[in-house]
Protein backbone atom coordinates (compact mmCIF):
# COMPACT_ATOMS: atom_id res chain seq x y z
CA UNK A 1 0.00 0.00 0.00
CA UNK A 2 2.91 2.39 0.70
CA UNK A 3 4.27 2.21 -2.90
CA UNK A 4 0.76 2.88 -4.21
CA UNK A 5 0.38 5.91 -1.92
CA UNK A 6 3.82 7.18 -2.91
CA UNK A 7 2.94 6.82 -6.59
CA UNK A 8 -0.27 8.77 -6.09
CA UNK A 9 1.55 11.57 -4.25
CA UNK A 10 4.16 11.82 -7.00
CA UNK A 11 1.45 11.98 -9.65
CA UNK A 12 -0.48 14.62 -7.71
CA UNK A 13 2.70 16.68 -7.23
CA UNK A 14 3.49 16.57 -10.96
CA UNK A 15 -0.06 17.54 -11.81
CA UNK A 16 0.02 20.43 -9.34
CA UNK A 17 3.39 21.61 -10.67
CA UNK A 18 2.10 21.58 -14.23
CA UNK A 19 -1.01 23.59 -13.37
CA UNK A 20 1.05 26.04 -11.31
CA UNK A 21 3.57 26.62 -14.11
CA UNK A 22 0.75 27.17 -16.59
CA UNK A 23 -0.84 29.72 -14.27
CA UNK A 24 2.47 31.53 -13.81
CA UNK A 25 3.21 31.55 -17.53
CA UNK A 26 -0.16 32.73 -18.81
CA UNK A 27 -1.86 34.31 -15.84
CA UNK A 28 0.86 36.72 -14.67
CA UNK A 29 3.22 39.31 -16.15
CA UNK A 30 5.70 36.58 -17.06
CA UNK A 31 5.07 37.07 -20.78
CA UNK A 32 5.54 40.83 -20.56
CA UNK A 33 8.91 40.41 -18.90
CA UNK A 34 10.15 38.34 -21.82
CA UNK A 35 9.19 40.97 -24.37
CA UNK A 36 11.58 43.80 -25.07
CA UNK A 37 11.15 46.66 -27.58
CA UNK A 38 14.60 46.03 -29.05
CA UNK A 39 15.77 42.56 -28.03
CA UNK A 40 19.33 41.53 -28.69
CA UNK A 41 20.47 38.11 -29.81
CA UNK A 42 20.94 36.93 -26.24
CA UNK A 43 17.54 38.23 -25.17
CA UNK A 44 15.91 36.67 -28.22
CA UNK A 45 17.43 33.25 -27.52
CA UNK A 46 16.51 33.50 -23.85
CA UNK A 47 12.97 34.49 -24.77
CA UNK A 48 12.58 31.60 -27.21
CA UNK A 49 13.88 29.16 -24.61
CA UNK A 50 11.65 30.59 -21.90
CA UNK A 51 8.57 30.47 -24.13
CA UNK A 52 9.39 26.91 -25.15
CA UNK A 53 9.59 25.85 -21.53
CA UNK A 54 6.46 27.82 -20.68
CA UNK A 55 4.49 26.08 -23.44
CA UNK A 56 5.86 22.54 -23.11
CA UNK A 57 6.72 22.03 -19.44
CA UNK A 58 3.24 22.57 -17.92
CA UNK A 59 1.54 20.27 -20.41
CA UNK A 60 4.21 17.60 -20.02
CA UNK A 61 3.96 17.68 -16.23
CA UNK A 62 0.17 17.47 -16.35
CA UNK A 63 0.26 14.50 -18.76
CA UNK A 64 2.89 12.65 -16.71
CA UNK A 65 1.01 13.36 -13.48
CA UNK A 66 -2.29 12.10 -14.89
CA UNK A 67 -0.59 8.99 -16.27
CA UNK A 68 0.99 8.32 -12.88
CA UNK A 69 -2.35 8.69 -11.08
CA UNK A 70 -4.02 6.47 -13.68
CA UNK A 71 -1.42 3.77 -13.07
CA UNK A 72 -2.04 3.99 -9.33
CA UNK A 73 -5.79 3.57 -9.85
CA UNK A 74 -5.14 0.49 -11.99
CA UNK A 75 -2.96 -1.03 -9.28
CA UNK A 76 -5.67 -0.33 -6.71
CA UNK A 77 -8.16 -2.14 -8.93
CA UNK A 78 -5.81 -5.11 -9.10
CA UNK A 79 -5.37 -5.29 -5.33
CA UNK A 80 -9.06 -4.92 -4.56
CA UNK A 81 -10.51 -8.20 -3.28
CA UNK A 82 -12.82 -9.83 -5.83
CA UNK A 83 -16.54 -9.72 -5.15
CA UNK A 84 -17.94 -12.89 -3.64
CA UNK A 85 -19.34 -15.15 -6.33
CA UNK A 86 -21.47 -17.22 -3.94
CA UNK A 87 -23.30 -14.42 -2.13
CA UNK A 88 -26.04 -14.25 -4.76
CA UNK A 89 -26.62 -18.02 -4.59
CA UNK A 90 -26.14 -18.76 -0.89
CA UNK A 91 -29.79 -18.13 0.01
CA UNK A 92 -31.06 -20.16 -2.94
CA UNK A 93 -29.10 -23.31 -2.11
CA UNK A 94 -30.93 -26.18 -0.41
CA UNK A 95 -30.44 -26.61 3.34
CA UNK A 96 -27.96 -29.44 2.77
CA UNK A 97 -25.52 -26.96 1.20
CA UNK A 98 -23.48 -24.57 3.34
CA UNK A 99 -21.33 -21.81 1.81
CA UNK A 100 -18.34 -20.17 3.48
CA UNK A 101 -15.89 -17.45 2.44
CA UNK A 102 -12.34 -16.62 3.51
CA UNK A 103 -11.60 -19.97 5.10
CA UNK A 104 -8.13 -19.80 6.63
CA UNK A 105 -6.20 -23.06 6.78
CA UNK A 106 -3.63 -23.84 9.49
CA UNK A 107 -0.76 -23.06 7.08
CA UNK A 108 -2.11 -19.53 6.59
CA UNK A 109 -3.55 -20.13 3.13
CA UNK A 110 -6.98 -18.54 2.68
CA UNK A 111 -9.57 -20.29 0.52
CA UNK A 112 -11.75 -17.57 -1.04
CA UNK A 113 -14.99 -19.55 -1.18
CA UNK A 114 -16.20 -23.08 -0.66
CA UNK A 115 -19.44 -25.03 -0.39
CA UNK A 116 -20.07 -28.09 1.76
CA UNK A 117 -22.81 -30.41 0.55
CA UNK A 118 -23.70 -34.00 -0.31
CA UNK A 119 -20.80 -33.97 -2.78
CA UNK A 120 -18.26 -33.23 -0.05
CA UNK A 121 -16.50 -29.89 -0.42
CA UNK A 122 -16.15 -27.69 -3.50
CA UNK A 123 -13.74 -24.77 -3.48
CA UNK A 124 -14.07 -21.82 -5.84
CA UNK A 125 -11.42 -19.40 -7.00
CA UNK A 126 -12.01 -16.44 -9.31
CA UNK A 127 -10.01 -15.64 -12.43
CA UNK A 128 -9.19 -11.90 -12.63
CA UNK A 129 -10.63 -9.91 -15.57
CA UNK A 130 -8.89 -10.32 -18.96
CA UNK A 131 -7.34 -6.87 -18.61
CA UNK A 132 -5.40 -8.00 -15.54
CA UNK A 133 -4.35 -11.54 -16.49
CA UNK A 134 -3.50 -13.28 -19.74
CA UNK A 135 -2.22 -16.56 -21.13
CA UNK A 136 0.55 -16.17 -23.72
CA UNK A 137 3.30 -18.43 -25.03
CA UNK A 138 2.31 -21.26 -22.73
CA UNK A 139 2.38 -19.28 -19.50
CA UNK A 140 0.13 -17.06 -17.39
CA UNK A 141 1.00 -13.42 -16.79
CA UNK A 142 -0.49 -10.78 -14.52
CA UNK A 143 -0.49 -7.08 -15.33
CA UNK A 144 1.85 -4.95 -13.23
CA UNK A 145 1.09 -1.59 -14.82
CA UNK A 146 0.20 -0.13 -18.22
CA UNK A 147 3.13 -1.74 -20.03
CA UNK A 148 4.56 -4.48 -17.85
CA UNK A 149 3.35 -8.05 -17.34
CA UNK A 150 4.88 -10.52 -14.89
CA UNK A 151 4.70 -14.33 -14.90
CA UNK A 152 2.22 -15.70 -12.38
CA UNK A 153 1.04 -19.06 -11.14
CA UNK A 154 -1.33 -21.07 -13.29
CA UNK A 155 -4.74 -20.33 -11.70
CA UNK A 156 -6.07 -23.83 -12.44
CA UNK A 157 -3.06 -25.46 -10.80
CA UNK A 158 -3.39 -23.11 -7.82
CA UNK A 159 -7.06 -24.03 -7.36
CA UNK A 160 -6.22 -27.73 -7.59
CA UNK A 161 -3.45 -27.36 -4.99
CA UNK A 162 -5.78 -25.44 -2.69
CA UNK A 163 -8.32 -28.25 -2.99
CA UNK A 164 -5.62 -30.72 -1.99
CA UNK A 165 -4.69 -28.51 0.98
CA UNK A 166 -8.31 -28.55 2.13
CA UNK A 167 -8.49 -32.33 1.73
CA UNK A 168 -5.34 -32.85 3.82
CA UNK A 169 -6.58 -30.40 6.45
CA UNK A 170 -9.89 -32.21 6.81
CA UNK A 171 -8.14 -35.59 6.85
CA UNK A 172 -5.89 -34.44 9.71
CA UNK A 173 -8.87 -34.63 12.09
CA UNK A 174 -8.42 -38.43 12.25
CA UNK A 175 -11.84 -39.28 10.84
CA UNK A 176 -12.85 -42.72 9.64
CA UNK A 177 -13.71 -41.36 6.19
CA UNK A 178 -12.08 -39.20 3.51
CA UNK A 179 -13.83 -36.06 2.31
CA UNK A 180 -13.93 -35.49 -1.42
CA UNK A 181 -12.79 -31.98 -2.37
CA UNK A 182 -13.53 -30.52 -5.81
CA UNK A 183 -11.93 -27.43 -7.38
CA UNK A 184 -13.52 -24.94 -9.77
CA UNK A 185 -12.23 -21.75 -11.37
CA UNK A 186 -14.86 -19.06 -11.98
CA UNK A 187 -13.99 -17.24 -15.21
CA UNK A 188 -15.72 -14.57 -17.33
CA UNK A 189 -16.28 -17.27 -19.96
CA UNK A 190 -15.32 -20.89 -20.56
CA UNK A 191 -12.58 -20.28 -23.12
CA UNK A 192 -10.07 -21.36 -20.48
CA UNK A 193 -9.61 -25.11 -20.83
CA UNK A 194 -10.49 -27.13 -17.77
CA UNK A 195 -8.16 -29.78 -16.39
CA UNK A 196 -8.77 -33.13 -14.77
CA UNK A 197 -8.25 -31.54 -11.35
CA UNK A 198 -10.07 -28.23 -11.85
CA UNK A 199 -13.33 -27.32 -13.58
CA UNK A 200 -13.87 -23.99 -15.35
CA UNK A 201 -17.30 -22.39 -15.00
CA UNK A 202 -18.92 -18.98 -15.21
CA UNK A 203 -20.59 -17.27 -12.29
CA UNK A 204 -24.06 -18.20 -13.54
CA UNK A 205 -23.06 -21.86 -13.79
CA UNK A 206 -22.26 -22.23 -10.08
CA UNK A 207 -25.66 -23.74 -9.07
CA UNK A 208 -25.65 -26.17 -12.00
CA UNK A 209 -22.06 -27.16 -11.24
CA UNK A 210 -22.89 -27.94 -7.61
CA UNK A 211 -25.89 -29.97 -8.71
CA UNK A 212 -23.77 -31.98 -11.15
CA UNK A 213 -21.25 -33.16 -8.55
CA UNK A 214 -21.83 -36.79 -7.56
CA UNK A 215 -22.90 -37.30 -3.94
CA UNK A 216 -20.44 -38.87 -1.54
CA UNK A 217 -22.24 -41.84 -0.03
CA UNK A 218 -19.99 -42.04 3.02
CA UNK A 219 -20.78 -38.43 3.95
CA UNK A 220 -23.79 -38.70 6.24
CA UNK A 221 -25.61 -35.58 7.52
CA UNK A 222 -23.88 -35.85 10.91
CA UNK A 223 -20.46 -36.16 9.30
CA UNK A 224 -21.25 -33.22 7.06
CA UNK A 225 -22.21 -31.15 10.11
CA UNK A 226 -18.83 -31.90 11.72
CA UNK A 227 -17.09 -30.60 8.61
CA UNK A 228 -19.22 -27.46 8.58
CA UNK A 229 -18.40 -26.78 12.22
CA UNK A 230 -14.68 -27.23 11.59
CA UNK A 231 -14.84 -24.77 8.70
CA UNK A 232 -16.82 -22.20 10.67
CA UNK A 233 -14.13 -22.13 13.33
CA UNK A 234 -11.50 -21.09 10.79
CA UNK A 235 -13.36 -18.47 8.78
CA UNK A 236 -11.21 -15.31 8.75
CA UNK A 237 -12.75 -11.90 9.16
Amino acid sequence: MIPILAGFLVGAALLFAGVTLAALAFGTSFAERLMSPRPGITQTLAGVLAWTLALIAPGALVIIGLARIGGVLERLAMTRPPRSQLTAFAKTLPDEFVAATKVQLPDGQVIPELVVGPHGVAIFEVLPPPGLIRYVAGRWEIRLDRRRWLPTENPLERAARDAERVRRWLAAEDRDFVVKVHAALIAPDTRVTRTAACAVITRDQVPAYLGSLPPQRSLSPSRREHIVEQIRQTVSG
